[in-house]
């Protein structure tokens, strides 16, 4: 009788645990639900970044045709880049742990986990089983980029990323051994100089860069972005320069939201990766910059849906251009 009495209490325990998780994953996708528009509307009620994105616009519409180049449109896609920063932003506060529990193996895929369609492009698998032997990632503002992160270390990636410190202390303890950690390891480390990268990747990591803002520092190297002169980061090129046969790589994160109509699954998130090539068809190096390339796929992903790149919202020509960020706030029509 006692064995029978203590199957049963273990046997409602545990589907009363089951409950609780499922009605948590219930609670955290309404909360999310619920505090996208909240943000929103703080977010364009006070005009947030207004006057940087209108500046960057107005830069770029005489040079990049797939851009809103009417000034006059400039309230709609204000509004429709700070619905998408607010979903994603939501999607982190409260969903952010659904990307921890992904499966480990690219076969896995496509999967649901936590009412979530997750998924890995087509010829992206034999990309991420060869970023486990570490490398250059290069990754912009674009869409959910923050997610990639615990994805790719659930593919037992080893993945590092360079985040400042924060303070307090407390905080930043919090943020490594809660938020940048997956199964328990930490994926954030603080990296201060170049020779720090170095010894990363000579240990086998994937040093994860953010390369799409404003580089202002002396080393900074010249280019072009969006039809207009920049200054790029230049840690990619310094790497491969001391490390020439680092692979670099690029990957960015698909919803399937906020698109212009082409078709894509609502709702499914989709983790693309590719290998930037540095030869040519010959064999021989090619000179071109990797940052070149970089900006190049950045220039495509913007093209495709300009509304999902919260870049515009930094002062990216700044460097080379500072008087455009000097105008009067847009007010919305």
């Amino acid at each position: 009788m006692i064995h029978y009495v203590s199957f049963g209490f273990w046997s409602l325990f545990v589907r009363l645990e089951i409950s609780i998780f499922r009605d948590m994953s219930v609670f955290r996708s309404l909360a999310s639900t619920l505090f996208s528009p909240f943000a929103f509307g703080v977010l364009c009620s006070s005009g947030w970044k207004r006057a940087t994105v209108y500046a960057n616009l107005r830069h770029v519409k005489d040079t990049c045709g797939g851009l809103p180049a009417d000034v006059s449109r400039f309230p709609s896609f204000y509004e429709i880049l700070l619905r998408n920063l607010a979903r994603h932003a939501g999607e982190l506060l409260f969903r952010f742990s659904t990307f921890k529990k992904l499966p480990s193996l690219t076969s896995s895929y496509p999967c649901r986990i936590d009412g979530i369609d997750f998924a890995i492009a087509e010829g992206s698998a034999p990309v991420l089983e060869k970023m486990r032997g570490g490398g250059i990632f290069l990754t912009a503002h674009y869409g959910n980029y923050e997610a990639i992160g615990p994805w790719l270390c659930r593919l037992g990636i080893p993945l590092v990323a360079s985040y400042i410190p924060v303070r307090p202390a407390w905080l930043n303890r919090i943020l490594d051994k809660r938020i940048r950690s997956v199964d328990g390891r930490p994926y954030g480390v603080d990296a201060r100089t170049p020779r720090e990268f170095l010894r990363l990747l000579d240990g086998g990591k994937l040093v994860c860069l953010l390369a799409d803002q404003d580089s202002r520092i002396p080393s900074a190297l010249d280019g072009e972005f969006l039809g207009n002169p920049v200054r790029n980061n230049p840690l990619p090129d310094f790497l491969l320069k001391h490390r020439p046969e680092t692979p670099v790589y690029i990957c960015w994160l698909e919803d399937g939201c906020g698109r212009r109509g082409d078709g894509s699954a609502k709702g499914v998130r989709t983790l693309h990766a590719i290998e930037l090539s540095r030869t040519l068809g010959s064999g021989a190096t090619d000179s071109l910059s990797i940052m070149t390339r970089y900006n190049a796929w950045l220039e495509t992903r913007i093209g495709e849906n300009p509304a999902l790149w919260y870049g515009w919202t930094h002062r990216r020509f700044y460097s080379k251009s500072p008087e455009i960020y000097a105008q009067e706030t847009p007010r919305k029509k």
